[in-house]
């Protein structure tokens, strides 16, 4: 551990920065194929463009799932993480072993209520006459396997916390892998739809969750899963609920804002219209994805710095950082304005549907050329300790502004298409720049604070001495 400590604190800020962001950017990028090469493959079979429509509505209940595996991973990870800091290997199997069985306890909850509702659900979510058959058969296979979901998910940070990132990569990779494998085999060979494609999802989380499961038992792992700490105790199950709701909310509200996109899209463009959504809810993970996971890389530079109060390299860090996430998601602007087909043909070759997604495409990114900048100050944050700020600002963007601006829109405008579609772009840029400003006023009172502090220092030493 003090080979990593000295690195933070001396190496050079661009090689760290790469070091540690390339892991975090390819797990993020592979996690993203799992949603992905399951809609390529599936606007490739027949009425594909309906199917896509399809899955897109029963993906907020796939996002909720997501969510409750945040909950208890990255509730329960950080204070795992704390107790093998203070050298207590027993509290920290205690809190991991708490966190496996409260995944168990969700997962079956999950289960059993999407499983009796989901059909209602599925209609509240915007499906229609044309697409509830493709939802249904899509979901009811992928709920039998959310305890896979569950475990592949929300253990995985309980081995990336030990310091073993690869292992934790190894993860998403050999999932992504088995799913990319078998998608074309079961939705085509088997002929089996929308229903194969939800079977190499689950089958892929299962290996993924016996590879978890094998190494946290293994004798690789410093901590292990202890059957005597396997009972739920209130005393460690809360602290890790009231750790993991800020990503669980950041997660669910997404899964709130496709709702509201997904109901209003069908009001005013039909089934065509979700799907067009369900493309670009696809090309935002690609593109934001990797700046998600390049400004977690600089997080651990710029939170040892900050503790060490050496504020010239945390500067340096969020420069670069900055830098990088503006100039990428200024590009993918560019792109997605200049050639939306190419994106579009990724997915689907149907040409009602490539018509309105390009056409879509070039109103719901107008902002995300800025996204970059907000991502970096948003990550930021929570890098300086700030995750209450972080919290809010996200959630200004989604609930403050986005969803009400879903359903305020159309009332004051006659294309009420174009309408919804203009809520993200008027919300990304609102929330962005508040998120700068914001950020610029709270960066420089902490940097005045700190030279303060350096400055009182610097006085006593040189009057002991």
């Amino acid at each position: 551990m003090s080979n990593v400590s000295t690195d933070l604190g001396k190496d050079s800020v661009g090689k760290l920065l790469f070091k540690l962001a390339t892991p975090a950017i390819i797990a993020q990028l592979v996690n993203v194929l799992y949603n992905i090469i399951d809609r390529i493959f599936i606007g490739r079979m027949q009425s594909g463009d309906i199917a896509m429509a399809g899955v897109g509505v029963a993906f907020p209940i796939i996002l909720i799932i997501s969510a409750f595996s945040a909950l208890i991973g990255m509730g329960g990870a950080p204070l795992t993480a704390i107790k093998m800091g203070e050298q207590d290997n027993d509290g920290a199997e205690k809190i991991m072993s708490n966190s496996f069985s409260a995944l168990l306890v969700i997962s079956l909850i999950l289960t059993i209520t999407f499983l009796i509702f989901k059909e209602p659900i599925l209609w509240a979510f915007g499906a229609s006459e044309a697409t509830i058959g493709y939802s249904l058969d899509y979901l009811g296979i992928y709920l039998i396997g959310t305890i896979f979901v569950q475990i592949a998910l929300g253990m995985n940070p309980f081995i990336n916390t030990q310091g073993f990132a690869k292992i934790g990569m190894m993860t998403v990779t050999i999932g992504a892998v088995i799913n990319i494998a078998l998608d074309p085999i079961l939705i085509f060979g088997f002929d089996m739809g929308v229903k194969g494609a939800a079977l190499a999802t689950i089958l892929a989380q299962a290996v993924s969750a016996i590879w978890v499961l094998k190494f946290l038992y293994s004798e690789k792992s410093i901590l292990k899963i202890r059957k005597q700490y396997l009972k739920p105790e209130a005393k460690i199950i809360l602290p890790i609920l009231a750790l993991g709701v800020s990503p669980f909310i950041m997660q669910g509200t997404e899964s709130l804002v496709l709702i509201s996109l997904n109901n209003k899209l069908q009001m005013y463009g039909g089934d065509l219209a979700v799907g067009a959504m369900t493309i670009m809810s696809s090309v935002m993970q690609i593109v934001l994805l990797p700046t998600v996971g390049l400004t977690q890389g600089a997080q651990p530079i710029i939170s040892y710095n900050y503790g060490a109060k050496n504020m010239d390299r945390v500067k340096k860090t969020f420069k670069l950082s900055l830098i990088v996430c503006f100039a990428y998601s200024v590009f993918m602007w560019g792109m997605l304005m200049l050639v939306p087909k190419v994106f579009v043909g990724i997915f689907n070759n149907d040409p009602a549907l490539v018509e309105i997604t390009s056409w879509s495409i070039k109103i719901y990114f107008a902002g995300i050329f800025i996204l970059g900048a907000q991502i970096a100050c948003q990550q930021t944050f929570l890098a300086l300790g700030q995750a209450k700020i972080s919290l809010l600002l996200a959630l200004l963007r989604k609930i403050v502004l986005l969803i009400p601006l879903i359903f305020i829109l159309p009332m004051f405008m006659q294309d009420k298409l174009l309408a919804v579609l203009l809520a993200e772009p008027i919300a990304d840029i609102t929330a962005a720049l508040t998120t700068i400003i914001c950020f610029t006023i709270f960066y420089k009172k902490t940097l005045s604070v700190i030279d303060k502090e350096s400055e009182s220092n610097v006085k006593e030493n040189t009057v002991r001495t």
